[in-house]
This record gives C-alpha cells, structure tokens and sequence, in this order.
C-alpha cells in the first residue's frame, strides 16, 4: 500500500488547498533512551539518549483548506481516517483552549489532535485569531498501522502542526513542527518522548538523534549501507503494546537509580545504548550488514536481559 516518496495522491488537492503527507517512524535502535535522556533536566548524571530512526513509506495524507466563512472563525473541523478505512469527523472551537486542554488528557480518539491544537492556539494565539477563518483537516488516506511502535499518534501531532503552519502562516520549520507536535502529545495520557515525532523528517530518512533534557540534536546519516543501500523489512508479527504501562513502569527506575536493578537500566539506555548506536553507524557507513546484525543481536540480548 505505500506510495514512493514525494508521492501525494491520484489527484491534485481542491484550489486554495494544500495536501499533506506525514510518514511513521521505525525506530532502528535506542528505544525507550529518548524518554531516559529527557531526565538529565534533574539528574546530570544520566547518560544522554540516542536513537537511530528512519521514516516509514507509510503515512496519513491529508487535504488542509482556510474556512473563510465568518461563521467558521475560530474552527478547527478534522476529517480522520484510520487505516482500516473507518471515517470519523469532529469540530473543535479553537477559542476555549480550556475545553482543547480537557479532551486532550481525557484520552480518546482525539486527544493528539485537541493536545496539539491547544499547543498551537496558545503559543500563537493572536496570529491565529487575527486570520479571522477556520482549518479544515481531511486526512483522506492513512496506510500507517496504529499501536505497532510507528509513531501513529505522533504522526497525526506533526500533521496537526503542520496544517496550522500552513493555514494561518506560521513559518514553523521542521523541527518547530516537531517540538509543537510534543508538546501537542505530552498533553495526553502517552506522555511521549521526543523521539517519535522524526516522522516530521520524511520518508527513507536515517537519523541519529541524542537526547539531553529537553534538548535535541540531529544527525542526519548520509552513507547508509554504501552504493547498495540496506533495505529493511518491517513485519507486523501479530503482537500488541501499551505504551503509556511501558513509560509508567520505566519511571519507577528515574531520575534517580535507588536498586542494583535500575542501576542496570540506567547504563542499558545510557552507556551501553550510546555505544550500540555508535557502533550502528559505522556498520552502516562501511556497509558491513553482518556486523550490523551483531550489534542488533547484542542490543536485544542486552534489553532482555535488563528490561525484558
């Protein structure tokens, strides 16, 4: 069901429109240090987080349009499409941050979208209110499966973002889109790390990122794999997850390491997670697949060992 990169639909958006394309993310390896790393604010001792990612071809599409009409002003109306095909609308006042703040930390279906428009609507409040229309998001098309560590939530925060930026002007860059989108999801019960919303990056996109607080930096990895290229097969095994249980019984073990147990955590997605992602890279750079398996094999033997 994938689309080639830059592909944005059968047909071009209505005039006055924009289509969007937002992609998931695979993380390739460091999953969970993003969250780990974010500690450093309150205790320096912890090693920064690093991540390998990579865009997914799959995605949410989506046509974004202004409401002119005057009794539009101040509305956001969203059109999502889940990847089963199922269609629900809803309208949100964009006025009353207050009821935005309420539906985002209910949870829910729409809690990304109400988190993140509440982001949007008080950090540029007046920018929004002076264009005097609404936003209307259609996302026609989503190919990207839910609850299977793609960043679905967080894809849909970065096309919220993203849609707003274009409506009323904003100028975000990619990575304002992407701290908006955090933000937007760190609202809701996920309580998110800044890792997933590299889906803002694109498609077929590698990127090393380290994690320091509330900061982020960017690498993105030009030599992936030499002239051939690695190719990464992406199979749904049938399993499930709980994101928001994972992060709760993570946060037992920080800021502070209190058991030998957590000690052990500590330097798996500090220290050792630093140096499994170094090691990635230069497989990678040099196209040695075998060693880049036997990093893959070390770093989950290492997690089942000390977060299995």
């Amino acid at each position: 069901r994938s689309l080639p990169m830059g592909t944005m639909g059968s047909s071009d958006p209505p005039p006055g429109s924009v289509e969007l394309f937002v992609c998931g993310r695979l993380c390739l390896l460091g999953e969970h240090s993003d969250w780990a790393g974010g500690f450093r604010s309150s205790n320096p001792d912890i090693e920064k987080g690093y991540t390998l990612v990579a865009g997914t071809n799959e995605g949410l599409r989506a046509i974004v349009s202004s409401l002119p009409d005057p009794d539009a002003s101040g509305v956001l109306s969203m059109t999502s499409t889940t990847d089963t095909g199922e269609r629900r609308t809803r309208t949100f006042d964009l006025r009353d941050p207050g009821s935005l703040l309420e539906e985002a930390r209910a949870g829910g279906f729409w809690c990304h979208v109400a988190g993140t428009a509440h982001h949007m609507v008080t950090t540029f409040g007046a920018k929004i209110a002076n264009a005097r229309v609404g936003i209307d998001i259609d996302n026609h098309d989503t190919n990207l499966p839910v609850k299977k560590g793609l960043s679905s939530s967080a894809a849909v925060c970065v096309l919220v973002a993203r849609a707003f930026s274009r409506v009323f002007d904003l100028g975000l860059t990619i990575r304002d889109e992407m701290d908006a989108a955090y933000h937007g999801e760190r609202t809701t019960p996920s309580r998110c790390g800044r890792m997933d919303q590299a889906c803002a990056f694109g498609p077929g996109r590698v990127s090393l990122l380290s994690f320091d607080g509330d900061d982020l930096d960017v690498t993105p990895i030009e030599d992936v794999g030499g002239p051939d290229g690695f190719h990464f097969v992406l199979a749904d095994l049938g399993a499930g997850k709980d994101t928001v249980r994972i992060l709760r019984d993570l946060q037992a073990a920080y800021p502070t390491a209190s058991t030998d147990e957590y000690r052990r955590l500590h330097e798996l997605l500090g220290s050792f997670n630093a140096k499994t992602c170094a090691a990635a890279v230069d497989a990678m750079a040099r196209g040695d697949a075998r060693e880049l398996g036997e990093v893959y094999a070390r770093a989950q033997a290492a997690f089942d060992e000390r977060a299995g």
